[in-house]
């Protein structure tokens, strides 16, 4: 996902058929209650940091002491149950305050053949995961739905979970309220004051921000798996799931039965170096998008075989005249026009509805890159926004100790310009992401998988928000991370050939695991 204004790049979810607001989820059905944004209880002393926990290596692993009631399923349709969990927010207090987990679990299809429970989760950070398992039959190959029961749940403080971060009502006024290429002291003094009340806004309205890090949703699976009553578990994960899966595995290595990370950022990574890599990863996607549509006389951008040029000055065009969308929403400027191109550089599939979405923003209707901007943010048909960006910023800031200052922002900003111009332009801010939120009292722990055994990673040759040589960082930091690379022009690879699939289903189904830096061409 893009941070902030500028085009620095994030993790977005496996797919939007996956994650977006086109899945049901249990509430959505009316088979369970939800809980909006004005049922968030707020904090009451605004002086006092919000959900401080002091960090406590007693409890990064198997060492806390709460105890998990068995899970409770309800019917939900005839191949899905839900229900929900009570985790602690701090498991250093394990008898305090509570975090109620929604879950779904798709019936194994082979119950006598049954192995155990495959956990699965989407990515985000700050997607849900009931939609996997809701909609398993259309993810996941038949030996996987035959042998497992497949439970998706939604961590900490996203989807149907309670309490769920929700910090403001709409992003028009920080996504397209200010230029992220400031002229004058005015215009970026209007950036910071956007990223500092986007930030205040998430502390007023998140109960426990600060528990909402990957180490606890690490701890939430175990409590998953023992409410389930299973000594090990396998575990699936997509995008931004791979690193939540890596932390588990590092916190609790003898319960990992195996584990399958797709589309794995460097886990070593500095903020600024993630940046650095998925912004390495988008430019090279959008130039192979370029270069396709020069090439094609077809497409809708084609522009006598210079598309090239055309988006280069399409963009300056958008930056000096917006052009209309539609009524009583913004105009289509650059920053919309990035976010549209960052969300189709995610899959093929998209480029016809971005190469036509620009041919018509040349013409002077901007409606096509704003549809595409809306997907990206999740809005939907009536106007409402998802919670999926605000749990995305809040539970990334949590997982990182660096609170970079407005001046090293816009430093790195600069930096990031050289290696993406596109997405970059000269004279870009920072993101100021997590500049103005609370320090972290427990960063992402040092992801080793020691003692896990065998973890597959895939990663796929084009990957734009997951580059490769990130992939490979996450397989060289696990103490047995074995490599899949995949040949194809997305983000995540599992279901891209049957090879791919193959190993996957070797691998979980018969724990036979691969070779280090297996191709699936």
């Amino acid at each position: 996902m893009l941070r902030r204004t500028t085009a620095t790049l994030v993790l977005l979810a496996v797919a939007t058929a996956c994650s977006g607001d086109d899945q049901p989820s249990p509430s959505s059905a009316g088979a369970t209650p939800t809980t909006g944004a004005g049922d968030v209880t707020s904090v009451s002393d605004e002086d006092a940091p919000l959900g401080s926990i002091a960090p406590d290596a007693t409890v990064l692993g198997e060492a806390s002491t709460f105890d998990p009631e068995p899970i409770e399923w309800e019917p939900f349709n005839d191949a899905v149950d839900i229900a929900t969990l009570e985790v602690p927010v701090d498991y250093a207090d394990p008898g305090g305050e509570r975090i109620e987990l929604a879950l779904a679990r798709y019936k194994a299809l082979d119950p006598d053949a049954r192995i155990g429970t495959l956990l699965v989760n989407p990515g985000g950070p700050g997607f849900g995961g009931t939609g996997l398992a809701l909609n398993a039959a259309g993810i996941y190959d038949t030996p996987l739905r035959e042998r497992f029961d497949i439970v998706g749940w939604d961590p900490r403080g996203t989807g149907d979970s309670e309490p769920a971060i929700d910090c403001v009502d709409g992003f028009d006024p920080y996504f397209t309220g200010a230029d992220s290429t400031p002229t004058d002291a005015a215009e970026r003094e209007a950036l910071v004051g956007l990223a500092e009340g986007f930030a205040a806004a998430c502390v007023e309205q998140t109960p426990s921000l600060t528990a909402m890090g990957t180490n606890n949703s690490a701890r939430d699976i175990d409590s998953i798996r023992r409410a389930l009553g299973e000594d090990t578990i396998s575990y699936f994960g997509f995008s931004y799931g791979s690193e939540l899966g890596a932390t588990w595995a590092t916190l609790f290595p003898d319960t990992v039965r195996a584990a399958v990370l797709d589309g794995a950022a460097d886990p070593d990574a500095s903020m600024v170096e993630s940046s650095e890599q998925q912004l390495a990863g988008f430019e090279a996607t959008l130039s192979t998008f370029l270069a396709q549509c020069s090439a094609d006389p077809d497409c809708e951008f084609h522009n006598d075989g210079d598309a090239e040029t055309a988006f280069d000055e399409l963009l300056a065009s958008l930056d000096a005249d917006p052009v209309p969308t539609v009524a009583g929403r913004p105009p289509a400027n650059r920053d919309i026009a990035r976010t549209a191109v960052a969300v189709a550089m995610y899959s093929e599939d998209r480029w016809p509805s971005l190469a036509k979405s620009l041919a018509a923003a040349a013409d002077g209707d901007g409606s096509g890159l704003l549809a595409l901007f809306d997907a990206y943010y999740n809005r939907a048909a009536d106007g409402t926004w998802g919670d999926e960006l605000e749990a995305f910023q809040v539970i990334s800031c949590m997982d990182d100790a660096e609170r970079p200052t407005v001046a090293e922002s816009d430093a790195a900003a600069a930096g990031f310009g050289e290696i993406a111009p596109r997405f970059v332009p000269v004279g870009s801010a920072g993101d100021y992401m997590c500049t103005f939120f609370p320090p972290a009292p427990d960063p992402r722990v040092e992801v080793t998988g020691a003692g896990a055994g065998p973890i597959v990673v895939i990663g796929t040759t084009g990957d734009p928000a997951t580059p490769l040589d990130s992939t490979r960082a996450m397989s060289d930091a696990l103490e047995d991370g074995r490599l899949v690379v995949v040949t194809a022009d997305q983000h995540t690879g599992y279901g891209v050939n049957r090879c791919v699939v193959d190993v996957v289903n070797d691998y979980l189904v018969d724990l036979t695991p691969p070779d280090d830096e297996t191709a699936c061409a």
